[in-house]
């Protein structure tokens, strides 16, 4: 990436109010990445609440992400980690946590993936209060 004024970490000073806001603290190039995996995962989750989360873009109940300097930060939950282990062996992870490398294309076939299982676990979970 180029070198930029613009910060590379959702932490720090700045606090984001919208998913827009988010994205365009970022250089052009990360703006397009971000921009993408939101697309992705809204066509995935239409029905899922946009909003900022512990100063990150989030998908209510569904999942998070951030751009930093190398990768981007896609949080899923735990589960999601272990239910994809093996096609997720080529990245870094730790318990929720999924890198994206940004040097490298997202892979969307693999997110669309990841985002239908949480909108399949947290129908479930809603389900399974409103039998309580």
């Amino acid at each position: 990436m180029t070198p930029t004024s613009k910060k590379y970490s959702p932490y720090g000073t700045t606090k984001f109010k919208t998913i827009d806001e988010y994205h365009s603290s970022f250089p052009k190039n990360v703006q397009d990445i971000l921009e993408n995996l939101r697309k992705t995962i809204k066509q995935i989750a239409p029905q899922a609440t946009e909003t900022i989360s512990y100063n990150i873009p989030t998908f209510k109940n569904i999942v998070s992400y951030a751009a930093y300097k190398g990768h981007i930060g896609f949080y899923s939950g735990a589960k999601s980690i272990t239910v994809f282990k093996d096609e997720l062996a080529k990245f870094k992870t730790s318990e929720g946590t999924i890198q994206f490398p940004i040097d490298k294309p997202l892979p969307l076939t693999l997110i669309k993936k990841i985002v239908k299982f949480r909108v399949d676990e947290d129908t479930k979970s809603k389900k399974s209060k409103a039998s309580k």
